[in-house]
């Protein structure tokens, strides 16, 4: 099954704000069709003030862009509403999307204000794609950050991702858990996703199957008698140490250990998890079941994992739930898609936005990013982001500067750089080479390890900094000025 097709049944190309389609109805108007724009997707800060972000949705975002295709249907609904010309509703009946398309490969670590997705073409196609394009690279990217720190508090222990009921939506519980996969979530209880996208499904028991039998026990032994090498128990439906945990115990001595199976776990839901996991952990030791393992869950995140692991919960895995799939302690990831060059007339004229807020104000210009790394450790010094013709020579000194406090500048050598928004459209022609999710997964891993230790923070992590070059740089600062001459 292709992995990278989940609903992808359903025509997406509506999926815009109705504003894409009125501007680009003004496009046609004023002679602006085949005017030559680019626009930057990037986000202006990390979830939950963070060190870094994990970039992710890429392969949905390529099927997307692949099937773009205005259908008659679509043309007669737009068409009722009596305020599309007839000339641009025969251009979107016609339409063919022409536009390049780069961005940074999935399971990357991005950072607040650099580009992760560019896209440059027919000003009215790449303004028109802009909403699926975010929502398509916030939500993933925003599960996969959230995941991505999960994993880091466990300390390589288990995750399982188990959100999908409380996911907003199934196309959210899908494609979360993808993302979280990617991010190194070890497996997830939502089927879908296992067979979509061949992440390991898990999942045992719920209250109710210990509940529909006249006993705990005789629950127990039913599950055993059907799952014998795969027997994990829940045991907090009544109590869990004085119950739950005795008739495991008891299971596994008289129903698996005689065929020839082991007690593979038990579950605990409920209660304090720190006393409840070292009191089992220490009767299921005593009754010759040590390699019985001990999972958690009930509304656990990151934070709630140091906290156990730091208490000396004798825990082995954690089932997490909708605090990953939803990011409930901050549940949008911010991205934005803006406009920074027009060509006309065979020359390129940067824009950018200026505001009241300093944070809203745009880097202008088609650019470039690149990641310098230290040639002795591997680790990533920092991002650069360039005017899209500049070169780098990494046989000479560079020297990086803080572009809001311009003072602070460090001089790199023996550095390498890499380019990191790489092709995926050319003029409008797909080429992607789709890469299997285990492949993603791995990739994440190496580059997490590039990472210094204090980017990855819970609290208060240092700032890695995402620069312009001087040429950018003093671009950016004539044109604030001229615009603030203007008003």
């Amino acid at each position: 099954m292709d992995q990278r097709h989940w609903n992808m049944q359903t025509n997406l190309t509506m999926l815009t704000d109705f504003y894409e389609l009125t501007m680009g109805n003004g496009y046609l108007d004023h002679g602006m069709k085949d005017t030559i724009a680019t626009f930057d997707l990037f986000f202006r800060s990390v979830p939950e003030s963070g060190g870094y972000a994990v970039m992710a949705g890429v392969e949905q975002m390529v099927d997307y862009l692949q099937d773009l295709e205005f259908t008659e249907e679509n043309i007669e609904w737009l068409r009722n509403l009596n305020i599309f010309s007839e000339e641009y509703l025969d251009y979107l009946r016609h339409f063919k999307f022409e536009c390049d398309v780069w961005c940074i490969p999935e399971g990357t670590p991005i950072f607040p204000r650099e580009p992760i997705v560019k896209v440059r073409g027919p000003l009215p196609q790449a303004q028109m794609i802009e909403t699926m394009l975010l929502v398509t690279i916030n939500h993933q990217s925003l599960i996969a950050t959230k995941s991505s720190r999960i994993v880091r508090a466990a300390k390589g222990k288990t995750i399982l991702e188990f959100g999908a009921r409380r996911a907003q939506g199934y196309d959210a519980s899908v494609l979360g858990a993808r993302a979280a996969y990617i991010a190194g979530v070890d497996g997830t209880s939502c089927t879908i996703a296992s067979e979509q996208f061949n992440i390991p499904a898990l999942g045992t028991m719920a209250h109710s199957w210990v509940q529909a039998f006249d006993s705990e026990y005789e629950a127990f032994v039913a599950y055993a008698n059907t799952f014998p090498s795969s027997t994990v128990l829940l045991v907090d439906t009544y109590n869990t140490l004085k119950s739950g945990v005795p008739n495991a115990i008891r299971t596994a001595k008289e129903v698996l250990i005689p065929n020839g199976h082991r007690l593979k776990g038990i579950r605990i839901d409920s209660g304090d998890l720190t006393y409840l996991s070292q009191k089992a952990r220490a009767m299921l030791d005593e009754a010759g079941l040590e390699d019985c393992r001990i999972t958690v869950s009930n509304s656990i995140d990151e934070h709630v994992i140091v906290d156990l692991l730091n208490q000396g919960a004798k825990i082995d895995s954690f089932g997490v739930g909708e605090r990953l799939i939803t990011s409930r302690a901050e549940p949008v990831f911010g991205g934005v898609y803006k406009l920074c060059s027009i060509e006309k007339d065979g020359v390129e004229y940067p824009k950018m936005k200026i505001s009241d807020n300093p944070d809203k104000v745009t880097n202008p210009a088609n650019k470039e990013l690149w990641r310098f790394y230290d040639n002795k450790t591997g680790d990533a010094l920092a991002d650069l982001i360039t005017l899209h013709d500049e070169e780098i020579d990494t046989s000479k000194p560079y020297t990086l500067f803080d572009p809001l406090h311009t003072w602070k500048r460090k001089t790199v050598e023996n550095y390498s750089v890499r380019r990191l928004l790489e092709p995926v459209f050319v003029k409008g022609k797909c080429v992607y080479q789709p890469r299997d999710i285990e492949e993603i997964r791995v990739y994440h891993q190496k580059e997490m390890k590039t990472l210094w230790d204090s980017f990855k923070r819970f609290d208060f992590p240092q700032i890695y900094y995402v620069d312009l070059s001087q040429k950018l740089w003093d671009l950016r600062d004539r044109l604030l000025r001229e615009n603030i001459a203007k008003i």
